[in-house]
């Protein structure tokens, strides 16, 4: 696939403090990529960099073949469209009149505005209510946010936090409608919640005080990094001496609830399996547990799964 996005050594600094250091990534066309990382890692600042919001101190780049540092900065914005964390809209208009305003923006007459808009709420699932956008749930404030960054039919498109500050519920939705964008448009999505990535990314990247630490697939990630795999198996009796020789196998083992947790580097079932089998042991559950990326990411930075923070503006649940 030709290459969207592509940075060499792009850095930022902010005085003394570099914001973004040394970032190297490729982002293929047609493809959801995912920055991943706690506050204040880098994610935002790459977005507005990349969007020419914001100028790079050092390092290359380029959005479908422009150059970022020394080319025309309007050919990118043309190619481009940006969600942003806060949820930009205009809350004394309707869903559509902020379609059609932005549509205007972008050059498009009357009517194209309006048919515009129409697709878009079709595409979003978004009703063409009299109501004042401000009155809307916060799941569909922010589809309409992501509505709002196609209405040029961007190439490629930004979403920074699309889902922060949602319940549960909205946050899924949110994401359907973003996977529905897969394919035909390039994608850079910056997130806290771990397992938004892992359902929706092609590739990712870890950020951590401004500088990426790993890259690649979900799958990847967690094959190179997380080194112990877990098996969870329940029965209504587990004998002492069946933990003792787990043990002496060289595996780890915690009692659970009517179970066992065993943990290796390089999970041997058929072993398990075999000394349960010899201790006579009637199993009511085996499970062998994948590992996560709350996991990758742990063992990569030394700190726990990212907390979402407060949006910069109230988003309602």
């Amino acid at each position: 696939m030709p290459t969207a996005i592509s940075t060499r050594h792009l850095s930022r600094l902010f005085g003394q403090h570099k914001a973004v250091d040394d970032l190297t990534i490729d982002i293929q066309q047609g493809e959801l990529f995912s920055l991943l990382g706690t506050n204040g890692a880098g994610k935002t600042t790459t977005i507005r960099m990349l969007c020419c919001l914001l100028q790079p101190t050092a390092g290359e780049a380029t959005v479908l073949g422009h150059d970022l540092i020394n080319g025309n900065n309007a050919l990118i914005k043309n190619v481009i469209g940006v969600s942003p964390q806060e949820t930009a809209i205009a809350g004394h208009l309707t869903t559509k009149e902020n379609l059609i305003l932005m549509g205007r923006v972008h050059g498009l007459d009357k009517q194209a505005a309006h048919v515009r808009a129409k697709q878009l709420m079709e595409l979003m699932e978004l009703e063409d209510r009299r109501e004042w956008t401000m009155r809307l749930s916060g799941g569909q404030q922010r589809r309409l946010s992501i509505a709002m960054a196609l209405v040029s039919d961007p190439q490629i498109v930004f979403l920074d936090e699309p889902t922060l500050g949602l319940d549960p519920h909205a946050r899924k939705s949110v994401w359907n409608y973003i996977e529905r964008l897969k394919g035909d448009k390039t994608i850079l999505l910056t997130t806290h919640y771990l397992e938004e990535a892992d359902a929706l990314s092609d590739h990712l990247a870890i950020m951590d005080n401004g500088k990426m630490i790993a890259s690649g697939t979900s799958r990847e990630l967690k094959q190179q990094l997380v080194r112990h795999r877990a098996l969870r198996v329940t029965a209504d009796t587990i004998p002492e001496a069946l933990i003792g020789q787990l043990t002496e196998a060289g595996y780890q083992v915690e009692k659970v609830d009517h179970g066992l947790d065993i943990w290796a580097a390089k999970m041997n079932i058929y072993t398990v399996i075999d000394l349960l089998r010899n201790n006579r042991i009637e199993l009511t559950g085996i499970n062998l547990q994948e590992p996560t990326l709350d996991e990758v990411f742990l063992t990569l930075t030394g700190k726990p799964t990212p907390e979402p923070s407060s949006p910069s503006k109230p988003v309602k649940p």
